[in-house]
């Protein structure tokens, strides 16, 4: 019997400990075989999730099924399912997640960048390392599979779960709302054996993102001024990432004051509250800048947020960064805005080769390098994510994981 533990890592170096989670993977037992498993299933938009018995099945050639031991809850999450009308249609039902991290189960045939029982972090990212892009150095964007799993299925144009005899899409085509999951060979990173997966599984998405956008995408420089606009975890994130580069100002936005204490300790050194001025956040910011930032990270995804960071940075070089997802509104500017020497940027997982990339950043955090812990302000089990989800958008929370 092959018996796959999770061994919990403690980064602090003065108190490394190990213990053994009850929760095991039987993997000869379920290899080749449907696994029936609990998931949170979105039956349609705007509807809560239902916490449904699904069915997964083994995975097909190129594929890796996966237990999913955590699970953060990211805003996007959230938008497909509730805000509907500022993205793109998604097809129902739908299990939604991705920002997990688990161990793998089965493999299947011609996979050998994993192995049963390796600890992984599952990517709506894929990284081939064949195609044109994962080639150039100017991008990330990895084209394997991305129309299929955007659609929410597989390269066969199927997912691997079901449920009540019906098909039951996968989000991203990863589902990390699952207790199982199957993902292609290349939307999946092995990680340190000792990484910590309740805390790991947020570089699936949100950190690795505002970091990123910081230190890859702005390419913030020492001594620079920031402005980061929004301290969810996506922005105190990118906070890190600009403490990281040495920046020497670093201004958070954000319209919670309650925020304002957990950004000082991820690097921010002045807050702003617009609701506190009676003038644009940007004229402000401004002000405070004497000219503009050199900087501006927008981490909230609204278009009025978005046209202020823009208008907030320099208009001599200043650099802005746009993060925040959102995908039919347009977003309006003035060719003055940029005509006097402004950039303006997206960032996409915040600029990393994801399979190369996670690995690095884990251990980044086992070393001390990175900040996870400060991120989670709760832990609930699968039954209450519908709870993560009023936790996030009333602001009780930075980062909530859901542990299986």
């Amino acid at each position: 019997m092959f018996c796959l533990c999770n061994v919990v890592y403690s980064r602090r170096k003065s108190t490394v400990e190990r213990f053994t989670v009850s929760k095991c993977v039987v993997a000869m037992e379920t290899e080749g075989k449907v696994i029936k498993c609990k998931a949170a299933v979105a039956w349609e938009p705007r509807k809560a999730l239902s916490i449904e018995e699904v069915e997964v099945a083994p995975p097909k050639a190129h594929e890796v099924r996966i237990k999913i031991v955590a699970s953060g809850v990211c805003h996007s999450d959230w938008a497909y399912l509730y805000d509907i009308a500022k993205m793109k249609p998604r097809s129902f039902p739908l299990i939604l997640g991705h920002e997990g991290a688990g161990i793998v189960e089965s493999v299947g045939p011609g996979v050998t960048k994993v192995s049963k029982g390796d600890k992984v972090i599952p990517l709506f990212l894929p990284q081939c390392g064949q195609c044109e892009r994962c080639l150039s150095p100017k991008t990330n964007l990895c084209t394997k599979n991305w129309e299929k799993t955007q659609q929410g299925v597989l390269a066969d144009g199927t997912s691997r779960i079901t449920c009540k005899n019906q098909q039951i899409y996968q989000f991203i085509g990863i589902s990390t709302f699952s207790e199982y999951t199957v993902v292609p060979e290349d939307n999946v990173t092995k990680i340190h054996p000792d990484a910590p997966l309740d805390k790991v599984c947020l570089l699936g998405c949100g950190v690795s993102t505002g970091y990123g956008a910081a230190v890859n995408t702005a390419k913030v420089e020492s001594g620079s001024t920031c402005a980061v606009f929004g301290l969810g975890a996506v922005g105190l994130a990118a906070v890190m990432g600009c403490k990281a580069a040495g920046a020497t100002r670093i201004i958070g936005i954000d319209i919670n004051p309650d925020k304002f204490e957990i950004a000082n300790t991820f690097g921010a050194t002045e807050f702003v509250n617009p609701k506190d001025h009676s003038k644009p956040i940007q004229e402000v910011l401004r002000e405070l800048t004497n000219g503009g930032a050199d900087f501006s990270i927008e981490c909230v995804g609204n278009v009025g947020v978005m046209r202020a960071a823009v208008e907030a940075c320099s208009p001599a070089g200043g650099i802005c960064v746009i993060v925040g997802w959102i995908e039919v509104e347009e977003l309006s500017l003035a060719p003055l805005d940029i005509l006097l020497g402004r950039t303006l940027k997206g960032t996409y997982f915040g600029g990393w080769k994801s399979v190369e990339a996670v690995p690095r950043l884990v251990q980044d955090y086992m070393s001390g390098k990175l900040l996870l812990d400060e991120f989670v302000t709760h832990k609930l089990a699968l039954d209450q994510v519908n709870q993560a989800f009023d936790h996030m958008i009333t602001g009780k929370s930075i980062r909530t994981v859901i542990e299986m």
